[in-house]
């Protein structure tokens, strides 16, 4: 699965991890991510993230 990087702090989503504090299990694609998920390092959105 592909990773992606927030443009704005430069944070990567690593599937393979995903993002416990925000309680997403690893092995969760960013295309499947919630909508309204966030950076957990600074709060922008999935549109400020693009393929890393």
């Amino acid at each position: 699965m592909e990773k992606y990087r927030c443009t704005i702090c430069d944070y990567i989503y690593d599937p393979a991890e995903g993002d416990a504090a925000g309680g997403i299990p690893a092995g969760t694609a960013f295309a499947d991510l919630p909508h309204d998920w966030v950076c957990p390092v600074c709060g922008a959105g999935k549109d400020d993230f693009e393929p890393a």
